[in-house]
C-alpha cells in the first residue's frame, strides 16, 4: 500500500524547472518575460553579484500582455536586466505547530532571531478561503479579556471579532499586552503589520512580558520592508490562528494594524495599475479586508477571538478603512484621546463602543447592571458642562443627582493598572457591587 502512493507521488511530482527571464523593474514593479505561472505563485529570482548568486523570493500579483508581473519580498538590489526568474507553480506556505510558541517569526515563517525552526512543524498555506456561513456555530460563550472595562461592559463572545479604534499614542500597544497576558484564550497570536521597527522589542518586553510571550507567537513586518511582506504578515498571522484553532484550541488573535495592513495593499494595488479610488485606496484594498477579516470566528472544533486595531487619522471616525473595517466586524472599542489626557487607562469610550454579540452571551443581571452604568454615564456626559460651572442645582433632576453620585465610583471602576489582574467573574461581581 505505501509503495502505491510513493509511486503515485513520484508519477505527480513535476521535475521540469520552468524559467523566465526580467526584462523591466519599474518602482516596486517586476516584469519578467515568462515562467509559465499564476497569480498568487511564488517564484525566485536568481540574482548574480561579485561571483555568487542570490533567490529573491517574489509573487506573481497580475499580468501585462504576456509577461508577468512580480512583487518581491525582499530588496531589488542585484536584479539586473536577463535575471533569471524560477517557477515553484504553487503559492507561499509557511510551517506552523505547537513549537512556535513563545517564539517571534516574519511574514515567511522563518525565526527573526536567525535560529532554526523547531522540529515537528507542518506545512500550512498562507491564504485560504472563508468559512462556509452555514458552517459557522453561532457565539454563545463569553471568553476573559481580562480588561474590567470591556469584560463588564462590552463583554466579547469567544469567536467574536472585534476593532480596537484609536489614534497615535492612545495606548492601543499597552491594551493588546494586558489582553494578550489575561485572557482565558489557550494561545494568542499577535501580528506586528508595519510597526516602527524600535517598538517591536519595546512591545514584546514591556507590554507583552515574559509572561505573555510564554503563550503567544509573535509575527513581525516592520515598516521599512516590502508591501508584500507587510500584506503577508497579515495572511501569515491568520493563518497560523487557523491551524491552531483546526486542532481545538481557542485562539486569541490580535493584529495592529489593519489599516497598515490596507496601506501595504494599496501600495502593491497602485503598482499593479489599479486607479486610486476613495481617498487613495485601490479597488483591491475593499476586497481584500473582507476575505482577510472573515476568515476568523468560530468553528466546529475551536475558535479565533479576533481583535484589530485601527489608526484613526485626526481622530476622524468616519475615514474609508475605519468605515469599511466597522462594518464588517461584530463590535468597536473606541480610545479616546480626551480620556487619555485626563489620565483614565484604558481610554475606553464606553458609550460610543459597542459590542454586537454581548446579549447573547451574558445573563440579565449583568446585562440590566451594564445598561444601567452606561445610562448613569450618558446622563452625566449630556450634563457635564452644566455641573462643571456649576450651574445645575442638586436636586433639579433624580437622574442627574444619581449620575452625580455614582460618577467618581464609575470612573473608579473603568481605570486598571497595567499589571491589574481581573478576572471575568471578578469585573462582573464589581459592576454589580458598583451599582447597588
Amino acid at each position: 500500500m505505501n509503495k502505491d502512493l510513493y509511486l503515485k507521488s513520484i508519477q505527480k511530482f513535476d521535475t521540469y524547472k520552468r524559467f523566465g527571464k526580467v526584462t523591466r523593474v519599474v518602482g516596486l514593479m517586476i516584469e519578467s518575460k515568462g515562467p509559465e505561472a499564476s497569480i498568487g505563485d511564488l517564484c525566485y529570482i536568481h540574482a548574480h553579484t561579485h561571483g555568487r548568486t542570490r533567490k529573491i523570493a517574489a509573487e506573481v500579483v497580475g499580468f501585462q500582455e504576456e509577461n508577468l508581473l512580480l512583487m518581491p519580498l525582499s530588496d531589488l538590489k542585484e536584479i539586473g536586466p536577463g535575471s533569471l526568474v524560477e517557477a515553484t507553480k504553487e503559492p507561499l506556505q509557511i510551517k506552523a505547530g505547537t513549537g512556535l510558541v513563545g517564539q517571534v517569526i516574519n511574514p515567511l515563517g522563518e525565526m527573526m532571531d536567525g535560529t532554526c525552526l523547531p522540529k515537528g512543524l507542518k506545512n500550512y498555506p498562507t491564504e485560504q478561503a472563508p468559512p462556509n456561513p452555514l458552517k459557522r456555530p453561532t457565539i454563545s460563550e463569553p471568553i476573559q479579556v481580562g480588561v474590567k472595562a470591556i469584560d463588564s461592559l462590552l463583554t466579547v463572545g469567544e469567536g467574536q471579532r472585534i476593532g480596537i479604534f484609536a489614534g497615535s499614542g492612545v495606548g492601543k500597544s499597552t491594551l493588546l499586552g494586558m489582553m494578550s497576558r489575561n485572557s482565558s484564550a489557550d494561545v494568542n497570536v499577535i501580528a506586528l503589520i508595519g510597526e516602527r521597527g524600535r517598538e517591536v522589542r519595546e512591545f514584546i518586553e514591556n507590554d507583552l512580558g515574559e509572561e505573555g510571550l510564554k503563550r503567544s507567537i509573535v509575527v513581525v513586518a516592520t515598516s521599512d520592508q516590502p508591501a508584500l511582506m507587510r500584506v503577508k504578515g497579515a495572511y501569515t498571522a491568520t493563518a497560523i490562528s487557523e491551524y491552531f484553532r483546526e486542532r481545538g484550541f481557542n485562539v486569541n488573535l490580535l493584529m495592529d494594524s489593519i489599516t497598515r495592513f490596507a496601506m501595504a495593499q494599496r501600495e502593491i494595488g497602485l503598482a499593479t495599475g489599479e486607479p486610486p479610488t476613495t481617498k487613495g485606496y485601490t479597488p483591491s484594498v475593499f476586497a481584500a479586508l473582507p476575505k482577510l477579516l472573515e476568515r476568523t470566528g468560530k468553528s466546529h472544533n475551536g475558535s479565533i477571538t479576533a481583535y484589530y486595531t485601527v489608526l484613526v487619522d485626526g481622530d476622524d471616525l468616519n475615514e474609508p478603512i475605519s468605515d469599511t473595517v466597522r462594518g464588517i466586524l461584530d463590535g468597536h472599542i473606541i480610545l479616546d484621546r480626551k480620556l487619555a489626557e485626563q489620565g483614565q487607562f484604558p481610554a475606553i469610550n464606553v458609550l460610543k463602543s459597542i459590542s454586537r454579540v454581548m446579549n447573547q452571551v451574558v445573563d440579565d443581571n449583568h446585562k440590566q447592571a451594564a445598561e444601567r452604568l452606561r445610562k448613569l454615564l450618558a446622563v452625566y456626559e449630556e450634563n457635564s458642562e452644566l455641573i462643571q460651572i456649576g450651574a445645575y442645582k442638586r436636586g433639579s433632576s433624580r437622574e442627574i443627582d444619581e449620575a452625580i453620585q455614582y460618577h467618581p465610583s464609575i470612573i473608579k471602576f473603568l481605570k486598571q493598572g497595567v499589571n491589574e489582574k481581573s478576572s471575568f467573574e471578578q469585573s462582573i461581581n464589581s459592576l454589580l457591587q458598583l451599582l447597588v
